[in-house]
């Protein structure tokens, strides 16, 4: 029996452990999402992470079933089931219509019809110890990309030289919860969990040794440069002021009158050199009309 099995007991601790930083590493992302709901804004955040995350839990799942004896891979990866979800509703409420047509997209594509096609072969093609090997070896996949998704991050802190992207204290509970796993997964004897944690923890140590690098160093700010797609050119028109002429005022010296005329044409031809043509750069999120409000009238030309 199990229970009655000489390293049990280390791989409930290293089990029970991994639940406990697994659950700060799902909570992480908390902040991010109460400032969303504060602003009724996404504010330029993508979904890809949490779709992703959301299907590796409900993978992770599926393989606790198969392989059964897994009890502490169930109660994670249902917390985590749980939890990615409710992010992806947030963020689903508040998202722009187009991002939220993509979301809902990658949703159906990635955890409702990849999903289950899985689920359907591995069940009715695959039988025993097949079974659990194809499902296991599918979550190793799943779990490096996932583990290599912070690549970008770890780029991004070397070009620029900021840490303010990559929290130690997440890049910390990463590293712990790899640890033990592959712990978990060594004393199970299941590659399938251990083999993608040996990656997750050498990626935590890169972060934590670029976090003690750079974290008093100064950002090097760079400029990012949109696509001509994703540019609005904002014109400012002059506001010349118009005063009422009346008939009696019309009958005065004409000498007066023009050069009153004269005065009026001078000022609009300043008003119109001073506004001058700005360019302004708006986030990825942008409908296809949008409306920019500013002191003076003003002409929008829109290329999204």
């Amino acid at each position: 029996m199990a229970i009655l099995d000489l390293h049990h007991p280390l791989v409930f601790t290293f089990g029970l452990l991994g639940n406990i930083v697994s659950i700060f590493v799902y909570l992480a992302p908390l902040p991010t999402f109460i400032e969303i709901y504060r602003k009724k804004s996404t504010l330029g955040f993508q979904s890809l992470p949490y779709v992703v995350a959301l299907f590796s839990s409900m993978l992770w799942l599926y393989y606790a079933f198969v392989k059964t004896d897994t009890t502490l891979l169930i109660t994670i990866n249902s917390l985590g089931c749980i939890v990615e979800a409710i992010y992806i509703i947030v963020y689903l409420v508040y998202a722009p219509r187009n991002v939220r047509k993509h979301t809902a997209k990658l949703l159906v594509g990635m955890n409702v019809l990849l999903f289950f096609a899985i689920l359907l072969f591995t069940h009715f093609v695959l039988e025993g110890r097949k079974r659990v090997l194809a499902v296991g070896w599918v979550c190793v996949a799943v779990a490096v990309s996932v583990f290599a998704a912070p690549l970008s991050i770890v780029l991004q802190v070397v070009r620029t030289r900021s840490v303010a992207f990559m929290p130690f204290t997440l890049s910390f509970s990463l590293t712990l919860s790899a640890v033990m796993w592959f712990c978990y997964g060594i004393f199970l004897k299941d590659p399938c969990v251990w083999i993608p944690n040996v990656l997750g923890f050498f990626l935590g140590l890169i972060q934590m040794a670029l976090y003690a690098v750079y974290r008093n160093a100064r950002e090097i700010l760079t400029e990012k440069k949109l696509p001509a797609d994703h540019i609005i050119n904002i014109v400012m028109l002059g506001t010349p002021e118009v005063h009422p002429v009346h008939d009696a005022e019309k009958t005065g010296s004409e000498n007066d009158g023009v050069k009153d005329h004269e005065k009026e044409e001078e000022n609009e031809q300043t008003d119109n050199n001073n506004n001058q043509e700005k360019i302004v750069s708006l986030p990825h999120e942008l409908p296809n009309q949008a409306t920019v409000q500013l002191d003076s009238p003003v002409l929008v030309i829109c290329r999204a």
